[in-house]
């Protein structure tokens, strides 16, 4: 068999953290059906030269987020590698049988998966191991936290791009862009808006919007500040924070713990952000909620206009009450602070 850029077979590759008993235990327990080929088992900790983890860097995924499982030259993180874990593996013993049980379906593994992250780091915070931070080869302190979020693809999006998401990780750089939007919004939303202090209360055209984007001191997390400056009901601001949780991956949150799930990409000349459910964050944990029965799924895309300028819009669509949220219009980069860094 043709061996792959780390010099393993075409089999599987199960990448852990070796001083996690979660992680070991799982490693060391999973069998693979005979006709998949064999289980290699590479402790990160243990081996942290190997090539396996330069294409798990290359990739934004980070092992202490979860392990990752390679698979026909595909990897998969956190939970969807349990997710390849159920399908892929044995009957044989109670382990495989309960992990197919319980992460072989979608719904069931967003359930389980938080609160086996929750409690793998729970334990090594007990045992005083400190993170692996593999990520930190290929995107060191300083580096724009979004060539993470983006990939190789970070080297393709148009210079409007580079500017608009510039913060860098553990800076204080600040991008301020300006512009209008046509902005529509449901009665539902409008009252939750008022109610919370959350999302955009009004609707209106042309309305001027400055936005302020800033990095988090942990480097992994993004403030936005959304001012929309209403003729008749002065300035509301909508407020939020991203929060980077592997690949091209994040959680946008709101007030209360409550965030958008959605994923990062290039696709068609376009940024796209698309949807990947709603989520409640308790004592740490991300618990999936079905929000979308109210708000229903999110969308949206930015299109660089010219290399201070991008086109965006978003919208929420329910499939029975139709858009419960929807902005267009376009902005510009009006200001770019990046710190000297030595």
């Amino acid at each position: 068999m043709n061996k792959n850029q780390s010099g393993i077979r075409n089999d599987v590759i199960f990448v852990y953290d070796g001083q996690c008993p979660i992680c070991s235990f799982a490693a060391h327990a999973t069998r693979i059906q005979k006709n998949i080929g064999d289980l290699h088992l590479i402790d990160a900790r243990a081996n942290r030269d190997h090539p396996i983890l330069n294409e798990v860097r290359d990739n934004g995924f980070d092992l202490d987020d979860g392990m990752v499982l390679k698979y026909k030259s595909k990897l998969y993180h956190g939970q969807k590698a349990l997710m390849l874990m159920a399908r892929l593996g044995t009957r044989e013993n109670w382990f495989n049988q309960m992990n197919r049980l319980l992460f072989q379906g979608e719904t069931l593994s967003r359930i389980g998966y938080p609160p086996m992250r929750a409690m793998r780091n729970l334990l090594l915070r007990a045992k005083g191991v400190p993170k692996l931070n593999n990520l930190e080869t290929n995107f060191e302190k300083g580096a724009p936290l979004f060539q993470k979020i983006f990939g190789e693809d970070w080297h393709k999006i148009p210079p409007v791009f580079h500017a608009h998401y510039a913060p860098r990780s553990g800076t204080s750089d600040r991008v301020k862009v300006e512009g209008t939007l046509d902005v529509k919004v449901s009665p539902l939303v409008s009252v939750m808006s008022r109610l919370t202090g959350a999302l955009i209360p009004y609707s209106g055209k042309g309305v001027p919007v400055t936005v302020t984007f800033w990095c988090g001191e942990d480097g992994n997390s993004l403030y936005f500040d959304r001012a929309f400056h209403y003729a008749d009901h002065g300035t509301c601001h909508f407020r939020s924070k991203m929060v980077h949780t592997g690949g091209n991956e994040l959680i946008e949150f709101i007030k209360f713990g409550i965030g958008w799930r959605l994923t990062y990409q290039w696709q068609n000349e376009k940024v796209i952000l698309k949807h990947r459910g709603y989520v409640w964050r308790m004592f740490g944990l991300d618990i999936p909620i079905p929000l979308n029965i109210i708000l229903g799924k999110g969308y949206a895309e930015e299109t660089a206009i010219s290399d201070k300028r991008f086109h965006m819009w978003t919208h929420a669509n329910h499939p029975l009450f139709g858009e419960m949220l929807h902005y267009t219009g376009e902005f510009q980069i009006t200001e770019v602070k990046c710190e000297t860094t030595s």
